[in-house]
C-alpha cells in the first residue's frame, strides 16, 4: 500500500507531526496528497499550532477563526506562517509596490494615543480629548466622541475636555466592539486626596461591513452605510493615585483599578463588579508597591489576579469574586445620561474611601530565570545589527565554555549550581516602561491564554546625561506555578514553587521552565523620546516638566522602536535616527534547552516618512503592519512581510 492511498483518518494522523513547510512539501508530491493536505481539519490543525507558539492569524475586519471558508483559513495559515519564518531569519521588508499607506489625521488634531483594530480599522485619540474611529482602506472617518458634550460643573476650571485622555483600549471580536476608558484629573495632588474621574464607552460596530463597496463607478449607494456608533457605558470617580485601570471581561461588566495608597505604601483593589449597577469595592491589598514592580491585573476562574513583577521574581495575589462581594458599597451613580451629558458622579462627600484592609486568600511567587552573566550584559564590539539575546539559561556553545564532563556515580551529592545573577539590577537599571501583553486575538478552543512581559530597562549615566535602555522580554502563565506552593502569607504548602518534578510530568517540567525565563535585547542603545506634556501638578505648586515617552511598541511576539544612530549632540533633532524591530523567541521555541540569538532589524521607511516627526507608533504583528502619526497629522501605515 502506497502512501497516498492511505484511509484519510491514517493521513491526517500522520499530518499532525508535521509543520506548514512539511504540508508543503507534501502538496508537490502528487494531486491526491495535495487534494488531503488542503483539507480544513489539516489546516486547522496548522492554525492551532502557530497559536500555541503564540503567532496570530492575520483575519480581516472582525472575522473570527471558526467562520472562515477554508481556502481564507488556507491562506491566513500560510501568511501567518511566511511572517513567523522570515522574520527569524531576515528583516521584514517592504510587502508589494504600494506598500504603506497614507491617512489623515482628525483635521486640527494632534494625534495623542493611536492603535489598530483588526487589519481594517484604527482608534486615535487626540490630544484635545477626542476619540475617532477611522477605516484605513478608505481614509475615511467613521465616527468620533468629543469629551466636550460632558457638561462641566461650574466649579470645575479648564477647557471642556482639554485634560482628558485614554488610558485602556480592548477589543471583543465576539461582540464587534471596542471598550475603552477615558481620564481626567480632577483634583492635582499625587497623595490620597488626588480625584479623577473616568468615562467607560463602547464602540460598536454593525454585523454588516460598515462601508460597502459602490456597485459601479456610476451608481450611488442606494442606502446610507451602516457605521459604527459610540455609547457611554458609566461614569465613575476615585480617590487616590490610580496607577492603571482594567477592563477584565467587558461581556460581564467587570472593571478593575489599582490605586496607590500613599499613606501605607500599599495597592489598593477598586473593582466594578458589574458597571452597570450603583456599587464599588475598594479595598487595601496590603501588597506593598514598590517602585521598581511593575503591574498588572488578569482575570483567572472568577479570580482577580494582581500580578507583579519585581527584579528577581513575579508574584501573583488572588482575590475570589465570590469574597469581594462580601464587601461591596453604594456609589451616586453609573449610566450617563442620554445626549452624553453626565451625570454627577460621586461628590467630594460621597468619594470612594477603602472599605476594608483585605489580604489575598493566596499568594505565590516564582523566581526569573536568567542567562548566563557573560554574555547578558552589554557586548561592546557587537555591530549594529547583531544583538546578543538569551533566554533559558543556555547560549549558543560558541559562547559557553565547554561542558564539564560528567561526574563519576559516587555517593557523594552533586552540588545545586548557583542561579545566575540578574544582569541589569536594580539600581543602577530601572524599569523605564512596561507593556503586560495578552492574546486578545482570535484562537481556538483549546489553546491557553498566556501573558508576556515586555520591560524596556533604563540606565542614567549623570555624567553625560545620556540614558541607555534594553529590551527585557518573558512570557508567563496564571498561575505562574503549576503544582501547590508555598503561602507567602501562611507559609503553608505541599510543594513549594522551587520543588523538583518529583509531583509532575517531565513534559510539564519542561514547559513550565519556559515561563518567567528573561530575554534580552542586551546591547544598550538610545531610544527616541518624545515630550508628553507636564506632569500633574496642583495649582499652587510650580508648574512640572514635560514627561518623556520613549518611542517604543511591542505585541506579543515583536518589537518596534526608534533609536538614534551615532552619537548624539545637543541638538538631537541633528542626529539620524532609524526605525528598529526585532522578534521574540516563540512559545515553544526553546527547542533542546537553547533559544536562538535574535538580531535587531532595521527597517526600510517611505522617503516621504521623517523620523524626527513621529509622535506615536505601534504595532499589528498580524499584519505585519507598524503605524505612526507624526506632527503634520498624517499617519503611516508600513506594511511588511
Amino acid at each position: 500500500m502506497s502512501l497516498h492511498t492511505l484511509p484519510y483518518d491514517l493521513l491526517f494522523n500522520i499530518a499532525q507531526y508535521l509543520d506548514v513547510d512539511d504540508i508543503h512539501s507534501i502538496q508537490a508530491c502528487c494531486k491526491s496528497l495535495r487534494l488531503f493536505t488542503l483539507t480544513r481539519p489539516v489546516y486547522r490543525a496548522l492554525a492551532h499550532t502557530l497559536l500555541l507558539r503564540s503567532r496570530p492569524l492575520p483575519l480581516p475586519a472582525f472575522a473570527r477563526l471558526p467562520d472562515l471558508q477554508t481556502p481564507d483559513l488556507i491562506r491566513a495559515v500560510n501568511r501567518a506562517h511566511s511572517f513567523d519564518r522570515a522574520w527569524r531569519v531576515r528583516p521584514p521588508r517592504p510587502a508589494s509596490k504600494n506598500w504603506y499607506t497614507i491617512i489623515s489625521a482628525p483635521p486640527g488634531e494632534e494625534i495623542d494615543w493611536l492603535s489598530p483594530i483588526t487589519s481594517s480599522y484604527t482608534l486615535c485619540a487626540t490630544k484635545s480629548g477626542k476619540v475617532v474611529c477611522w477605516d484605513v482602506e478608505r481614509d475615511l472617518c467613521l465616527a468620533e466622541w468629543d469629551p466636550r458634550q460632558l457638561e462641566l460643573k461650574p466649579t470645575e476650571k479648564g477647557t471642556p475636555g482639554r485634560e482628558w485622555e485614554l488610558w485602556k483600549c480592548r477589543v471583543e471580536f465576539d461582540e464587534k466592539a471596542v471598550y475603552f476608558t477615558m481620564a481626567r484629573v480632577i483634583k492635582k495632588l499625587y497623595d490620597d486626596n488626588r480625584v479623577m474621574e473616568f468615562v467607560l464607552m463602547k464602540l460598536a460596530f454593525p454585523p454588516e461591513d460598515p462601508i460597502p463597496p459602490p456597485t459601479s463607478a456610476m451608481s450611488p449607494i442606494p442606502n446610507p452605510p451602516a457605521v459604527p456608533h459610540f455609547f457611554p457605558l458609566t461614569t465613575f470617580h476615585t480617590r487616590g493615585v490610580v496607577m492603571n485601570v482594567f477592563l477584565l471581561d467587558p461581556p460581564r461588566r467587570l472593571l478593575s483599578a489599582f490605586v496607590w495608597v500613599a499613606s501605607s505604601n500599599t495597592i489598593g483593589l477598586y473593582v466594578l463588579l458589574d458597571w452597570d449597577k450603583d456599587e464599588y469595592v475598594f479595598i487595601d491589598t496590603g501588597v506593598e508597591c514598590l517602585i521598581s514592580s511593575n503591574w498588572s491585573c488578569i482575570l483567572h476562574d472568577d479570580q482577580i489576579v494582581i500580578h507583579s513583577e519585581e527584579t528577581d521574581a513575579a508574584f501573583q495575589h488572588f482575590y475570589p469574586l465570590d469574597m469581594l462581594r462580601k464587601f461591596i458599597r453604594p456609589r451616586r451613580n453609573t449610566e450617563p445620561s442620554k445626549g452624553h451629558r453626565r451625570r454627577s458622579s460621586e461628590s467630594t462627600g460621597g468619594l470612594p474611601t477603602i472599605i476594608a484592609a483585605l489580604s489575598p486568600v493566596k499568594s505565590i511567587s516564582k523566581k526569573f530565570v536568567f542567562p548566563p552573566s557573560a554574555t547578558a550584559g552589554s557586548v561592546p564590539n557587537a555591530t549594529a545589527e547583531t544583538v546578543a539575546a538569551s533566554s533559558s539559561g543556555v547560549d549558543p556553545p560558541s559562547i559557553l565554555p565547554s561542558e564539564p564532563p560528567i561526574p563519576p556515580n559516587t555517593s557523594a551529592p552533586v552540588p545545586t549550581p548557583e542561579p545566575n545573577p540578574n544582569p541589569y539590577p536594580f539600581p543602577p537599571w530601572y524599569p523605564e516602561s512596561a507593556h503586560f501583553v495578552r492574546q486578545w486575538w482570535p484562537t481556538l478552543h483549546g489553546v491557553p491564554r498566556l501573558s508576556c512581559t515586555v520591560v524596556l530597562l533604563a540606565a542614567h549615566d549623570p555624567d553625560t546625561h545620556r540614558t541607555r535602555f534594553v529590551l527585557a522580554q518573558h512570557y508567563f502563565r496564571v498561575p505562574i506555578v503549576r503544582d501547590e506552593p508555598v503561602s507567602i502569607l501562611t507559609g503553608s504548602t505541599s510543594e513549594t514553587a522551587d520543588a523538583s518534578p518529583g509531583g509532575r510530568s517531565s513534559t510539564s517540567k519542561a514547559d513550565d521552565d519556559e515561563m518567567l525565563h528573561l530575554w534580552y535585547v542586551s546591547t544598550p542603545f538610545e531610544v527616541v523620546c518624545v515630550l508628553d506634556g507636564p506632569a500633574d501638578t496642583d495649582d499652587d505648586e510650580e508648574e512640572g516638566g514635560d514627561r518623556p515617552r520613549p518611542l517604543v511598541a511591542v505585541d506579543f511576539g515583536h518589537a518596534v522602536w526608534i533609536e538614534y544612530q551615532g552619537d548624539p549632540d545637543p541638538q538631537r533633532h541633528r542626529v539620524p535616527k532609524c526605525l528598529r524591530f526585532v522578534t521574540f523567541p516563540p512559545v515553544g521555541g526553546n527547542s533542546g534547552g537553547t533559544r536562538q540569538a535574535a538580531i535587531v532589524r532595521t527597517l526600510e521607511v517611505p522617503e516621504e516618512l521623517d523620523l524626527n516627526t513621529v509622535e506615536t507608533i505601534n504595532i499589528d504583528q498580524s499584519q505585519g503592519a507598524v503605524i505612526l502619526s507624526v506632527k503634520e497629522g498624517k499617519i503611516f501605515i508600513l506594511r511588511y512581510e
